[in-house]
């Protein structure tokens, strides 16, 4: 008579979710593909060289900043499905947005409004290819999160203080995807209280 397989053992590591669940934030290395980061950069350098850009945004001053539109409502589709393993949550997208860091620039604390309960900073390329921190504060304890081209941040934005010290490279540009538990409290901020997401384009490779 043969033996009986070996019972497999249960895996004793937390999941994604689990580790979000349990501290409010995971970080996801090479969340986003090559070429879906070199996209929405180049779209980004291009609607700041035509002065589609905010510049006065309070919690980056001068930070040449984009809202929305049909590429970044895309990529904020095309995250969605990724936002909801790594959180465990049902969500709805609410807005896009996007920085273009430049030397001496910083980000003040603060944490975000509801249309941003669950975030992800995603890293979209630095020069040079030096991590710049985001940190978060999480109970008394300053956490310094470090990312490269492609890797995500999922982190609970309203409830997190976040923010970064004075920019010592010469470029960064970050891309923020805001989401909403759709069975919380703010649901209603779906598609950040638009009619809908721009017409999207898809950005899957």
């Amino acid at each position: 008579m043969s033996a009986a397989p070996p019972i497999p053992k249960p895996d004793p590591r937390p999941s994604i979710a689990e580790v979000f669940a349990r501290q409010g934030f995971v970080v996801v290395n090479r969340l986003a593909s090559p070429e879906m980061v070199a996209a929405v950069a180049a779209h980004m350098q291009t609607r700041a060289a035509d002065g589609a850009a905010i510049l006065t945004d309070k919690q980056a001053p001068g930070t040449p900043s984009i809202y929305g539109g049909p590429v970044l409502d895309g990529l904020l589709t095309d995250l969605l499905p990724k936002a909801e393993f790594c959180t465990g949550l049902n969500l709805f997208p609410t807005y896009c947005y996007g920085r273009i860091y430049r030397h001496g620039d910083d980000l003040k604390r603060h944490v975000d409004r509801p249309a941003c309960e669950i975030s992800i900073s995603l890293n979209l390329g630095q020069e040079p290819d030096e991590p710049w921190a985001l940190h978060l504060g999480v109970g008394d304890l300053d956490v310094p999160v470090r990312l490269r081209p492609g890797d995500g941040l999922f982190y609970r934005g309203i409830d997190l203080p976040h923010w970064r010290e004075p920019y010592s490279g010469q470029s960064l540009t970050q891309v923020f995807a805001h989401y909403v538990d759709q069975n919380g409290p703010h649901r209603h901020e779906k598609f950040d209280r638009r009619a809908g997401l721009s017409k999207s384009e898809d950005l899957t490779t």
